[in-house]
């Protein structure tokens, strides 16, 4: 009767268990992360970039991606341009900004989960006045 698309991610990189990485991160693709990480994450390129943060990750920075499944510890804001799936281990301390969320249960959001709706955009029109000129 329903049917749920998700999207299918290719992993591409890996940062793993132990693994500490002190500095921005920018990928392309899909990007795991085992480990910890310092600093900003954003997925760059012409293709949607996926961030996995298992539960053993901890990333402390921004995040910039189409798709992002937290099962981990992420301190800062998640900015979701698609979707944020939050599993059952997931934790943030930060603002989440979405166009599709999935919560399950045990996941804890420290902070707003914004809905963004990329579609919408502000139009300005000049009006001009009927009234002859002068």
């Amino acid at each position: 009767m329903f049917t749920k698309r998700k999207h299918a991610a290719t992993i591409d990189s890996l940062i793993g268990a132990g693994s500490r990485i002190e500095g921005n991160v920018s990928f392309t693709g899909g990007l795991r992360v085992d480990g910890e990480v310092r600093g900003n994450i954003r997925a760059v390129g012409d293709k949607p970039g996926t961030l996995v943060v298992s539960e053993r990750a901890r990333i402390e920075g921004e995040i910039h991606v189409d798709y992002i499944v937290i099962n981990g510890e992420v301190v800062g804001p998640v900015h979701a341009k698609e979707s944020a799936e939050l599993m059952q281990k997931a934790r943030v301390a930060g603002d989440v900004f979405y166009r599709a969320i999935e919560v399950h249960v045990g996941a804890v959001v420290t902070g707003r989960l914004v809905h963004t709706d990329l579609t919408r955009q502000d139009k300005v029109v000049e009006l001009k006045s009927l009234a002859p000129a002068k």
